[in-house]
Formats: structure tokens, C-alpha cells, sequence
């Protein structure tokens, strides 16, 4: 039996699924260097799932493993305050274009849970207007129409998990991405009840059409709306602002998560002062008051490692390269795909994207839904053989992608375009 069966014939005794419930059960990584990770069979693969978006600089990056080390002998975690969290809440908000104040916590789950709680503390309504597909983290809210197989006529809401109570659906109004007019008929028909629109900027790989991200902006600006971007993911991952900085719209409030901890648990609630007050007794009152406590929130060793992840960022070229990185990825998938005669679409920005098997535009979920799901499972078994490690529906790019490792995964490409 081999080092890998041995853990996953283990893990099944101890662990529903076989697992932790993020990834394929079958797989168990022991350690990763660079845009590198090895099985516990020794397997070498290129990786492009990069602990799904944190490990932008990749896996061990000397000068951030050097932050870790030196925070590390002076105290792993207090509760309390500590310097390194407000350095890193002050380099959010010198980067963010909404964030004026931080509030810190373990997991963007958490962060859009809070986010969303903060927009009803702030206007004193309880809808929230969701987009169909949007993943905002496993809060109840957020898994109303995450990846519905039976969507429903919109805007009822859809519960993607067992144990969510009934009510919570009637608080969630589901619309399609992209489209604007919907929005807004939601919230002329639930006039004074609905607190905010939470989105994704790029929705998962489905990017916005061009003035719809600002269309939402306007919307909630007339109607006395919170705008909530979900930023886990698209947070210096598009640029050193992010998505704001990227499409150029700004929200009210922003989440923050993965490369801010620069792979350590850390995420973050930003936005404006007047709405962060929440957060704060003595000036919200009583009734306005938003308890938020964790143990970990603004953890010293997550904090010197997103400071230092953040720090490399802004260095020159750094952008450049990591666009420069997945367009040639893209480019390989589009060149081969096509020469195969494969009707596909490959969908999202340089940093992160995916393939989809279909002849139609991707605007919203219902396209990607609707798409050919077997030929992306086989596409991707094949990239597995080649020592291509990706998730099921995203590729990440990351920084520690060699010339080698682009030339490696292109050729991986061109056998697996020809081989389904």
C-alpha cells in the first residue's frame, strides 16, 4: 500500500468524506516549494491551486518564511492587540479605496457573514440582494443560490445546504449577475427593506460586463444602499487596490481574506468610518452596536505574513509578471482548444480563470451551468496525469511560476486538448 492510500484509508475512518471538505479527498499534499507541491507518494506537481488563492507568491517565499520566524519567538497569538495587526490594518487602508477603518477576523466567511450583518446594523433593514452563483463564504445567507442544480425562478432564494432555517430565504433576494435592471426592480419592490448588494466583482471566473459594477454603485447610491464587495478573492490579486482599484468602482464596505494573511488564517471587514462605527459601543449606542470577537482575529504571526506578502507586492513588475503568467496560459488553452475543435470560452482575468466548454457567452451562473461539465472533468483528469494540479473550476496563478514550469504546463495543455 502506498504512503497516499495508507493516509486516505486512514482519513475515511476519521474524517466525513474522507477529508477536510475543500478539495479532491484522493490527494494529500505534504509539501510545497515555490509553484511546486509533492503527494505523499513523492508526486511533483505545478501548482495552480496555490491553497485556492493565497499562496500568490507561492508555497515557502524566503523573505516571508524570515517574517514568520522572527515574529514566531516573540509570541504566536495574545488575544489582545498587538502592533503588527494595526500596521497591517494601516497598509489596507493606504491600499483600499474604501477602507477608511479595518476590522479583523480568521476567515472570509466570517468577513461576509459580518459584512452583511454590518450593512442591516447600518441601515436598520434586513434584505440583502445576492447574485445567483456568488460565493460568499458559509454563512446562511451566503449559501442561499450558491451552485443551485435546479435553479429557481428569481428572486427566491435556493438553499444550497441541509440545516439552514426556512426564514432565511425570505431575507435573501436572488438576481442574475450582469444584469442591472433586475437589481434595481428588486429594490423598487422591496423599497425600505433591502440593506445592501453584496457581489464579487469577478464573479468566481465570470467577469462584469463593462459599466455594470458601476451601475450597482448607482443603484445603491439612489436607493440609500450598502454596495458590499466581496473582495476576498479579487484583493491584490487584480491589483495591489484590488478589484476597486482594478474596475475603478468603490463599495461601501469591502472583504478581505486570503493573500492578507499571506497563508496563515486572517481576513477583514473594510470601509468607511461612518459605517465601520458599528463596530464600536461607544459610538454606534447600544442599538447599533455589532458585537465581533474572535480568538485569532489579527493574529501577529498572519499579520507579518501578509505584511511581507503585501510589501513584495508592491515592488515594480510584480503585476506585470503575474499577468503576464496566466496570459500565457490562456493563450495556450485558447490556441489548443480551438486546433482541437473544442467550443469553449476561457473565462475570467490573467490571475485567475477557467475554462468553459460551451458555444454560448458567459454573462451569468446559468451559463456556466449550463455548459459541458464532463468535458471539463476529463479535461482536468488529464492535466492531473500531466502533474498539473488545479481545482475543479479555477486556475491561480501565482508569482513563483518559472519559464519552465509556463512551458511544462502549455505542453500538458496540448495533450490534454488532443487526449478528451
Amino acid at each position: 500500500m502506498s504512503a497516499q492510500q495508507n493516509i486516505i484509508e486512514r482519513a475515511a475512518q476519521v474524517m466525513p468524506g474522507g477529508g477536510f471538505g475543500n478539495f479532491d479527498a484522493e490527494i494529500f499534499i505534504e509539501r510545497g516549494e515555490g509553484a511546486h507541491v509533492w503527494d505523499a507518494d513523492g508526486n511533483e506537481y505545478i501548482d495552480y491551486l496555490i491553497g485556492s488563492g493565497p499562496m500568490v507568491l507561492g508555497h515557502g517565499h524566503p523573505e516571508v518564511l524570515d517574517a514568520v520566524k522572527s515574529q514566531l519567538g516573540k509570541g504566536m497569538t495574545f488575544f489582545a492587540n498587538n502592533p503588527l495587526g494595526i500596521e497591517l490594518a494601516e497598509e489596507i487602508c493606504n491600499a483600499v479605496a474604501c477602507a477608511e477603518q479595518v476590522r479583523f477576523v480568521s476567515t472570509g466567511s466570517e468577513a461576509d457573514m459580518y459584512a452583511m450583518r454590518l450593512a442591516r446594523a447600518v441601515t436598520g433593514r434586513d434584505k440583502i440582494i445576492k447574485f445567483e452563483g456568488g460565493y460568499h463564504g458559509m454563512s446562511s445567507e451566503a449559501q442561499m443560490s450558491l451552485a443551485p442544480e435546479r435553479p429557481g425562478n428569481f428572486p427566491q432564494a435556493v438553499p444550497d445546504s441541509a440545516g439552514i432555517p426556512a426564514a432565511v430565504a425570505e431575507q435573501m433576494l436572488i438576481a442574475p449577475y450582469n444584469d442591472v435592471d433586475f437589481a434595481r426592480s428588486l429594490a423598487d419592490e422591496h423599497a425600505g427593506e433591502v440593506a445592501a448588494i453584496i457581489v464579487e466583482p469577478l464573479q468566481r471566473i465570470i467577469p462584469p460586463a463593462p459599466g455594470f459594477l458601476q451601475a450597482l454603485r448607482d443603484l445603491c447610491t439612489e436607493k440609500g444602499l450598502l454596495l458590499i464587495f466581496d473582495e476576498v478573492v479579487t484583493g491584490f490579486r487584480l491589483a495591489y487596490g484590488g478589484a476597486q482599484e482594478y474596475y475603478g468602482v468603490v463599495p461601501d464596505i469591502c472583504t478581505l481574506g486570503k493573500i492578507i494573511g499571506g497563508g496563515f488564517p486572517l481576513a477583514a471587514i473594510a470601509g468607511k468610518a461612518d459605517v465601520m462605527k458599528h463596530f464600536d459601543k461607544g459610538k454606534a449606542g447600544t442599538g447599533g452596536f455589532l458585537m465581533q470577537i474572535g480568538t485569532l482575529s489579527g493574529n501577529p504571526i498572519a499579520a507579518a505574513a501578509g505584511l511581507k506578502t503585501m510589501e513584495i507586492l508592491r515592488r515594480p513588475g510584480q503585476y506585470e509578471k503575474l499577468f503576464s503568467n496566466g496570459e500565457t496560459i490562456m493563450k495556450a488553452l485558447n490556441e489548443h482548444l480551438s486546433a482541437a475543435g473544442h467550443a469553449h470560452a476561457v473565462s475570467g482575468t490573467p490571475p485567475m480563470f477557467d475554462v468553459v466548454f460551451t458555444d454560448k457567452p458567459i454573462v451569468n451562473y446559468r451559463d456556466v451551468l449550463n455548459s459541458d461539465h464532463d468535458k471539463v472533468a476529463r479535461l482536468n483528469k488529464v492535466l492531473r496525469a500531466r502533474k498539473i494540479l488545479k481545482s475543479a473550476g479555477k486556475t491561480y496563478i501565482s508569482l513563483a511560476l518559472t519559464d519552465d514550469d509556463l512551458s511544462q504546463t502549455v505542453d500538458a495543455i496540448a495533450e490534454a486538448a488532443a487526449a478528451i
